[in-house]
């Protein structure tokens, strides 16, 4: 099966491209993602070993359509580094003034997945650790992330395979956002948008999942799994949906705390998903002072490594209620 369509876009001496499987106006058009980090290869290896399925017609799309771009950030990949000269997934918007790479990319992938309805964000991690998917907000009518589709979009992530969600996040970088210095770039609520959230402000709705370790050959399985289950629940090939997970981690980002000084410094390395004890201590600021854990919960996505006036660490709680 030939690809219906492949659209490329050239930045310089760079492509991005994407293929379209399918051209069924009755069913959901999809749209899967992959190296939106260059340094994350776990997406572009799977979706490479699923075109080659779908070219070969051992899987064959039957209904609705669905769009492949194996490397969303060519400059990113070609270096293998997470950003190539910002991160793609932050600020993630159209501009009439494009000045940083990550700027015309953004004016070709935004349009991209505003005329799809589904999307399948494939990420990994630093850090040895189980995949989890990043879900968006409840459904609400507020005037940070409106959203009226949690249902589609939770009911697609607990047929992924995967048992552990996380929600939370534009809302608690917003609060980061308003502790922040005015003027400082990272201060920018739009900064905290990235793929999923730009595909929820145009209507659609999408998780990302973050398949494993950045080199470890289980992340590939994870990612392939993962389009093949989205594509047999939306319907898109033939035979039957995926079972439901049925044990459900369901985690809720709460809090986000910044290193404020190259002198912070945690008090022993963290893994993201950690337990955290009230009062347990976590690191300590430059001059000394105690950073804890506020109550009992769990640290996610701890970097040793963040800026000054950057993220630091995130701080989540369990969540009892059904996904």
């Amino acid at each position: 099966m030939m690809p219906t369509a492949t659209e490329r876009f050239r930045i310089s001496d760079l492509e991005l491209e994407a293929h379209r499987f399918g051209n069924d106006p009755t069913g959901p058009k999809l749209i899967v993602l992959g190296a939106v980090h260059g340094n994350e290869v776990c997406g572009n290896l799977a979706i490479r070993q699923i075109l080659t399925a779908l070219n070969s017609g051992d899987i064959l799309v039957r209904r609705g359509s669905v769009t492949f771009v194996p490397v969303a950030n060519p400059l990113a990949w070609k270096q293998r580094s997470r950003e190539g000269q910002r991160n793609l997934n932050r600020r993630l918007q159209p501009t009439d003034h494009p000045v940083e790479f990550e700027d015309h990319v953004a004016n070709w992938l935004c349009p991209l997945l505003a005329r799809h309805d589904v999307l399948l964000d494939l990420h990994s991690f630093h850090t040895p650790g189980e995949p989890f998917v990043m879900l968006g907000p409840d459904d609400n009518d507020g005037p940070l992330e409106p959203f009226t589709r949690s249902a589609e979009e939770r009911a697609m992530a607990r047929h992924l395979g995967i048992h552990r969600f996380v929600d939370g996040w534009l809302d608690t970088y917003a609060r980061g956002v308003a502790r922040r210095r005015t003027g400082d770039a990272g201060a920018d609520p739009g900064y905290g948008i990235g793929t999923t959230e730009y595909m929820r402000s145009v209507g659609g709705y999408g998780v990302t999942v973050e398949c494993g370790q950045h080199d470890d050959a289980a992340a590939v399985d994870v990612a392939r799994r993962c389009i093949l289950n989205t594509l047999a629940f939306l319907g898109l090939t033939d035979g039957a949906a995926p079972k439901p997970v049925d044990r459900i981690e369901h985690l809720r980002l709460v809090d986000v705390v910044d290193r404020h000084d190259e002198g912070d410094l945690f008090m022993h390395h963290w893994d993201s998903f950690d337990a955290l004890r009230a009062g347990e201590s976590i690191g300590t600021r430059a001059d000394g002072t105690p950073v804890t854990a506020p109550h009992d919960g769990l640290i996610l996505f701890p970097n040793p490594d963040a800026a000054a006036g950057r993220e630091w660490f995130y701080l989540a709680d369990r969540i009892s209620a059904a996904l």
